[in-house]
């Protein structure tokens, strides 16, 4: 059984690998004339007026103008309505960008094109992240993950101290960041408060909107068992437990729950762990 329950209030664990490549997401629009409107959300190359594209790339907003787009400024409003940045355009350019990184207030952002003082036309984008929590794994059950270059060539350590990552996923339309990771519940080893983020060697993890990363432990929640938490035995222990992951992007608590099930001798470097949920 798992609940995927995104948004709690705070606290959680992880670190990354595999950084999927900029995506080029959510929030893209055209504008029709001077009235505003947004087109049908595409960013097509097709549509009418001076903005052609708006769209999140990574931690950056990026704004396309059309070839004969008379525009020599460049607005981004925030949604709190107070002024984010502003870009001059060069003569002949086609394309400028605000980098919004993972400080930003989520919300709706207004790019508005000035010839002068005058409004050429402008249009509106979403930038909200929404992160997941797809899957939790250990070095034992998936040896194709790139350990080496996370703990280093030390695989017996590996075995022993219950290496685990998270995969998080960002539906969203904005960039985010992961700053802390931690397990809860039915672990040998489970960690209320990690050292630092929780996350192997790093603060935090940003993850663009359509970008898949993997999270790895530095909390060892498979590890030895502690007294709090559930071990390994012959006859097999089942139960339940928790990961957190914390969002630098309006603080929050994203959490997923998996089901466990431990079989095998009493010590964990030898038991079977099998993850079953999301």
């Amino acid at each position: 059984m798992t609940r995927n329950n995104p948004i709690i209030s705070r606290r959680s664990v992880l670190r990354t690998t595999a950084g999927a490549a900029l995506v080029s997401v959510a929030g893209c629009l055209n504008t029709d004339g001077d009235s505003g409107t947004p087109g049908d959300g595409t960013g097509s190359p097709n549509g009418q007026g001076p903005l052609q594209r708006v769209a999140v790339e990574g931690t950056t907003l990026v704004v396309e103008l059309s070839p004969d787009a008379d525009v020599d400024q460049v607005n981004l409003i925030q949604p709190n309505g107070e002024l984010f940045g502003t870009r001059d355009v060069a003569a002949g350019a086609q394309q400028v960008s605000f980098e919004i990184g993972t400080a930003y207030e989520p919300g709706e952002y207004r790019v508005v094109a000035l010839k002068g003082e005058e409004t050429v036309t402008e249009s509106t984008t979403d930038i909200v992240p929404e992160i997941q929590i797809q899957d939790v794994g250990l070095y034992r059950n998936n040896p194709d993950k790139p350990w080496d270059e996370v703990y280093g060539d030390t695989e017996t350590d590996r075995l022993k101290n219950g290496e685990a990552f998270v995969t998080v996923t960002n539906t969203g339309t904005g960039p985010d960041a992961i700053v802390e990771l931690v397990f809860s519940g039915d672990v040998p080893n489970p960690i209320e408060d990690p050292r630092g983020s929780g996350m192997y060697e790093t603060e935090q993890v940003v993850v663009a909107p359509g970008e898949t990363v993997d999270l790895f432990s530095n909390s060892f929640p498979f590890g030895s068992e502690s007294e709090k938490g559930m071990g390994c035995s012959p006859e097999g222990n089942s139960g339940q437990f928790t990961a957190h992951v914390e969002t630098r992007v309006g603080g929050n608590v994203v959490t997923n729950e998996f089901d466990v099930e431990y079989s095998g001798s009493d010590e964990m470097s030898d038991c079977e762990v099998t993850i079953t949920g999301a």
